[in-house]
């Protein structure tokens, strides 16, 4: 199991941090995506840029608040939570991912990949949010 934290601060409110994070119809903010496909009211898949498909089941929605989700593909099933805070006129987000690599080889790698990701995922929304 691999777990990985990350916190940002934003000079946006909290409305547009939250529909900019949890829109799955607008988001080609997101560098790595080439598609989202809302399955039900429940479960999209996101679709890398090389293809690659990952299942998400939203577990806990708390508009503003929370935004937490199981996610599985072929290599790693893991669980997300999504912490959103209003400090003044900032929002803060505190993001955590924990992942069991389904691949004995991968284990070593999983922590340094979600660090990279998750450094990413950040740069790609804080370029969104001054849009």
């Amino acid at each position: 199991m691999a777990v990985s934290n990350i916190k940002a601060v934003f000079q946006q409110d909290i409305q547009k941090v939250w529909d900019t994070v949890t829109s799955l119809e607008k988001y080609a903010w997101r560098s790595d995506l080439s598609k989202i496909e809302i399955l039900n009211e429940k479960q999209f898949v996101e679709y890398t840029k090389g293809g690659y498909a990952t299942t998400f089941t939203i577990t806990a929605v708390e508009p503003c608040r929370r935004w937490e989700f199981d996610m599985e593909n072929g290599n790693m099933k893991g669980h997300w939570a999504g912490i959103f805070t209003q400090r003044g006129k900032q929002t803060e987000i505190d993001f955590t991912e924990d992942v069991v690599a389904r691949k004995w080889y991968m284990k070593p790698f999983v922590k340094s990949y979600l660090k990279k990701q998750q450094a990413l995922y950040v740069s790609d929304l804080e370029k969104a949010l001054l849009q």
